[in-house]
């Protein structure tokens, strides 16, 4: 079995180390110090498990597990008795709550390596939920390639569907992400972001005037001169909070 450790704290990555020292099968394919380095290390190495501490800087254990994608999965180690709670809600392989004992982290990869061949619909379902449960969402994570782009949720001026992803527009860049448009609007603030056609949503802050387009239909001009087309529906909406 490969692992990967991930926590931010030296020491409580030894202790999972030590502890992983008495099974002769298992081999640690690398350790993370920070978030970063754990969606790099994962895509990078195709691990069969990692061990994930949740609240870390830059990116929690959550925001890893989303951005790393479903093909791993995980236990998840935290101090907070919430976030344990939480973690095992979501459907993760287990949790273990720090700081846990030898026998404790055995049963942990015990019931990992039973479940290692049921798939990864139980992680997808782990992010989407807690995404929501801790909603709105104050930033969107990218992946492109390598790197990671994290945009506050307030430097998003519009955002575009297309097919299974979507557009986002900030600061004067465009940014890929594979999610469903439906998906996103229920993560963001809604009193920020308005859906004002099937295909766009839009950031009131960024919006500078509505415009007629033709007799029945509208236009949102936002303050960088793009042009949103606005839906009858959309049109209600924009105008309620826009005068």
């Amino acid at each position: 079995m490969r692992i990967i450790i991930v926590d931010d704290e030296m020491l409580a990555r030894g202790v999972v180390r030590e502890y992983l020292s008495e099974h002769a099968d298992v081999e640690v394919v690398a350790e993370c110090a920070n978030g970063f380095e754990a969606v790099k290390a994962i895509t990078e190495l195709s691990p069969d498990l990692v061990f994930l501490d949740i609240q870390m800087p830059k990116l929690d254990g959550f925001e890893v597990a989303e951005l790393a994608g479903s093909k791993t999965r995980y236990i998840f180690a935290t101090a907070f008795d919430q976030y344990a709670i939480k973690a095992f809600e979501f459907h993760a392989l287990d949790y273990l709550l720090k700081p846990f004992s030898q026998q404790r982290f055995d049963q942990a990869l015990a019931h990992a390596r039973a479940n290692l061949g049921a798939g990864g619909d139980a992680v997808d379902k782990m992010v989407r939920e807690a995404t929501g449960r801790n909603k709105p969402l104050g930033r969107v994570l990218i992946r492109d390639g390598a790197k990671v782009h994290v945009i506050t949720a307030d430097k998003i001026e519009h955002i575009e569907a297309q097919d299974d992803y979507v557009q986002l527009r900030a600061e004067g860049k465009s940014y890929l992400k594979n999610q469903r448009m439906s998906e996103l609007e229920e993560q963001l603030d809604g009193q920020q972001f308005l859906r004002i056609h099937r295909s766009y949503i839009v950031n009131i802050a960024f919006v500078d005037r509505i415009e007629q387009a033709t007799k029945d239909s509208h236009v949102a001009v936002l303050k960088d001169g793009n042009r949103i087309p606005i839906s009858r529906s959309g049109y209600q909406k924009i105008r309620a909070v826009i005068q």
